[in-house]
């Protein structure tokens, strides 16, 4: 059952990847969803239905206005491309639609909630892969959106991102913010550079993978546990402060690259902020 529901998850994303037709894209998004849905709630434990239930209803609700957009959106131009959207509306619907299938400020409230209620391998999932096939159609669609709602939708959910972990004593709700900040510093730069939103992209999935299997190897959700780890295993806590420092952007380790080079470019572009 779980290979056929891992093979699920990689059929869904790889769908949306290889079509340019909405009902496809919608397929794949619809596929993964469902995959994963098993996963999220195996452990039979009320946090983890809970969130299971918070995330199915976000998901379908994200999924039923992407269809809607598209089918409006065919309706208007005759065609179910997604490069052909020439309706203003139906484009800045999708990307809202997107954006919260994504978890992007102001529509992010479900995510720390969700990632709070999984354990650390289906979190895992959910922040990395989770997010490929949304941002995909984000990228393919970005072109024809009004440019200051993307400027608008990044910008907010670096600084919630930003702001939303500071307060936080759970790992997980952290690890979710910083996912709200990193989709932002990608939604900002991609109608200047789309490179760099995929640059930002592979680092924030190698930086989130390495923090959550390293703490799942410690077995741990909170940072009080943390900070009794280092008598155990010296390197890994020496790694961990590493990677939790890289995600955070701090020079000269790799996380603060594709920031650095977000922010040259927003110079470039004479960016107001």
């Amino acid at each position: 059952v779980l290979m056929i529901l891992l093979s699920s998850l990689g059929l869904g994303t790889t769908l949306t990847f290889a079509s340019s037709h909405w009902l496809l894209a919608w397929m794949g998004l619809e596929i993964n969803t469902l995959a994963i849905i098993p996963l999220m709630a195996q452990h039979h434990h009320p946090r983890a239905i809970e969130a299971t239930t918070k995330y199915f209803l976000t998901q379908a609700t994200a999924a039923a206005v992407i269809l809607f957009t598209g089918t409006t959106s065919a309706w208007m131009s005759g065609t179910w491309e997604m490069t052909n959207m020439t309706s203003p509306l139906a484009s800045s619907l999708i990307i809202t639609a997107l954006a919260l299938k994504i978890g992007l400020a102001p529509m992010h409230l479900w995510m720390p909630e969700v990632l709070q209620g999984l354990d650390l391998t289906t979190g895992l999932i959910l922040s990395t892969w989770q997010k490929l096939a949304p941002l995909a159609l984000i990228i393919q669609t970005a072109q024809s959106v009004n440019p200051t709602l993307l400027t608008a939708l990044g910008l907010l959910s670096t600084l919630i991102g930003g702001w939303g972990g500071l307060n936080q004593t759970q790992l997980r709700k952290i690890l979710a913010y910083s996912s709200i900040a990193h989709m932002g510093w990608m939604i900002i730069v991609l109608q200047y550079a789309p490179q760099l939103t995929i640059l930002a992209l592979i680092t924030y999935l190698f930086m989130t993978s390495a923090a959550f299997l390293t703490l799942k190897l410690y077995s741990t959700t909170k940072i009080n546990a943390l900070a009794l780890a280092w008598s155990k295993n010296p390197a890994l806590s020496a790694t961990t402060a590493l990677v939790l420092l890289s995600l955070a952007g701090l020079p000269p380790l790799t996380g603060f690259m594709p920031k650095w080079l977000i922010l040259q470019e927003m110079t470039k572009q004479n960016f107001p902020v």
